[in-house]
């Protein structure tokens, strides 16, 4: 079997274009946009050689994720930057596919405690981190593992004053609405004006769905979930129920997209009561589903996996 390659992750996380990035500007996208440059000459490609379909007990499993960061030179200092970074950020990728969640935490804090050898290589996997796990438009986003590195990073004694501040507010905005947690509660309207609290909402069930009315991933979200059968049978029996909200407040485009929703959904708006959505939610990208238990505990954060939530809810 050939190895699992993220040549098609590594495409996306370049090109994939969400809708939501509310401030992004050019600095955002600085690191993907180098990883895509073509490696330099005598650059080292860096590959952990694990082959899954060459692991046949748990024993071995454990063994090759143990080792996996074994032949990258966590001692290079400068000349880290011989590496190309693509294969690292390549490496990185398939290491969050094949961790185990269970692990995830100590296995990724050992990870930057390895990089911690030098300013130069903590600075190449604060990047690569970054990349796969944070930046908004990568399809491996995950707070749950990004929060371990930024916690690191931010205890790092390689780090100054100036860097903390960078991942204490990184770390701020991950930490909402972590899965588990009850998510933060907030005030929306609907078209005619009136307004409510999403805590108000009874179902066994909640989809919260962050949408932008000129959103082409948004429509196709829609589309999904209006074509599931099973979805559309729990809002039949009110154990489901499903608020999609534009962030943006009410505008002309809202209005005119709000005509257009599936029939019996909430669609509604942030009108700007304090705090905020924005205040209260991560929405660097939209389109953002999120489920909630009856409790209005989170179950999926910012997902915009539709199979998924069908999944949950069927448990």
């Amino acid at each position: 079997m050939q190895k699992l390659k993220s040549a098609l992750v590594i495409l996306f996380i370049a090109t994939t274009i969400a809708c939501g990035g509310k401030n992004k500007t050019s600095e955002d996208y600085s690191s993907i946009a180098q990883v895509e440059q073509t490696p330099a000459a005598g650059s080292v490609y860096f590959d952990a050689e694990f082959y899954p379909s060459h692991i046949g007990s748990r024993e071995e499993y454990l063994k090759a994720i143990d080792g996996y960061w074994d032949g990258f030179n966590f001692e290079a200092d400068s000349l880290v930057a011989m590496y190309d970074r693509r294969s690292v950020v390549e490496a990185f990728a398939d290491y969050v596919l094949f961790i185990e969640p269970v692990r995830a935490d100590s296995l990724l804090r050992a990870l930057i405690h390895r990089a911690e050898a030098s300013r130069p290589v903590l600075d190449l996997f604060v990047e690569v981190s970054y990349i796969v796990l944070h930046d908004p438009n990568s399809p491996l986003r995950n707070n749950e593992y990004y929060i371990p590195i930024l916690e690191e990073l931010a205890a790092s004694p390689l780090m100054d004053e100036y860097d903390r501040i960078i991942f204490e507010h990184d770390l701020a905005i991950v930490s909402k609405n972590r899965v588990g947690e009850i998510a933060a509660d907030f005030t929306y309207s609907i078209a005619n004006g009136r307004k409510a609290r999403m805590s108000s909402i009874e179902a066994q069930h909640l989809i919260l769905f962050f949408f932008n009315p000129e959103c082409e991933m948004c429509r196709g979200i829609t589309a999904e979930i209006e074509a599931s059968p099973l979805l559309n049978a729990l809002m039949d029996a009110d154990k489901l129920r499903i608020l999609a909200i534009c962030p943006d407040g009410d505008t002309e485009a809202w209005r005119k997209k709000a005509e257009t929703m599936p029939e019996g959904w909430i669609v509604a708006y942030d009108d700007g009561t304090q705090p905020t959505i924005d205040d209260l939610y991560d929405l660097r990208a939209i389109p953002s589903l999120y489920l909630l238990d009856s409790a209005k505990r989170v179950i999926i954060k910012d997902g915009t996996d539709v199979g998924i939530i069908e999944a949950a809810v069927s448990r």
